[in-house]
């Protein structure tokens, strides 16, 4: 397939990188791993309806009251603070067994942070694809491009010091999006200044967004008639 020959040629790809990261060196576990047993807990305890949109990722999404905002009390959030693309894949059975009608996909600047390598954020995200199509395969699925951060705020240090690699994992997850069957949604131009960085006036600290940011980016799913 496709991204396969794409994976091939990520590691001769790295090593052009100017500004390479220590991406042999990292940990699959969450940055707040005490937040995802409580936030499980809470996901088990609501019952299974099948057919609902369900957003799902780490505290981006988390954050987005999307019921409200799409004034749907059907629509599930799931996510989880700190979360990476690894403990998505663990947890993806909850999204699976409720065979929702869509599903919004956004992770990975946490897995960036960690200095997981784009060829593996990029290949987790294609296994996650993969198990919802075999599951579910009703199932619409919208990858959403992974934002833009403000490196002039200082509040996420590792994170912001890797902004170079969310172009390249956004690259690969569009690139796919035909072969694996999903739709990329880039969202980078409703939130990024002219230099590229989080505009401030949508963002507390660089990494997360206001209140004001959620409804632009609703209005532009319901725009793009993907809502």
């Amino acid at each position: 397939m496709k991204y396969i020959f794409l994976l091939l040629l990520l590691p001769m790809m790295a090593c052009a990188q100017k500004k390479p990261t220590n991406q042999n060196l990292f940990d699959t576990i969450p940055f707040i791993p005490e937040h995802t047993p409580q936030r499980l807990a809470i996901f088990s305890k609501q019952p299974i309806v099948k057919g609902v949109t369900i957003f799902l990722g780490n505290s981006i999404t988390e954050a987005g009251n999307w019921a409200k905002l799409l004034n749907d009390t059907t629509v599930l959030n799931r996510g989880i603070g700190g979360d990476i693309t690894f403990g998505l894949l663990k947890r993806l059975d909850d999204v699976t067994d409720r065979e929702p009608k869509k599903l919004f996909i956004l992770i990975g600047i946490n897995d960036i942070g960690k200095d997981i390598p784009d060829s593996v954020i990029a290949y987790n995200y294609f296994k996650i694809i993969k198990q919802v199509h075999t599951k579910s395969p009703n199932t619409k699925i919208y990858v959403q491009s992974i934002l833009p951060l403000n490196t002039l705020h200082a509040g996420f240090p590792q994170h912001y010091d890797k902004a170079e690699h969310i172009p390249k994992v956004n690259a690969m997850l569009k690139a796919n999006a035909t072969a694996m069957d999903y739709t990329y949604i880039t969202l980078t131009p409703l939130f990024a200044d002219k230099n590229g960085r989080l505009k401030d006036e949508y963002t507390y600290e660089g990494l997360h967004l206001k209140p004001e940011a959620y409804v632009i980016w609703v209005d532009y799913l319901k725009k793009m008639k993907y809502l």
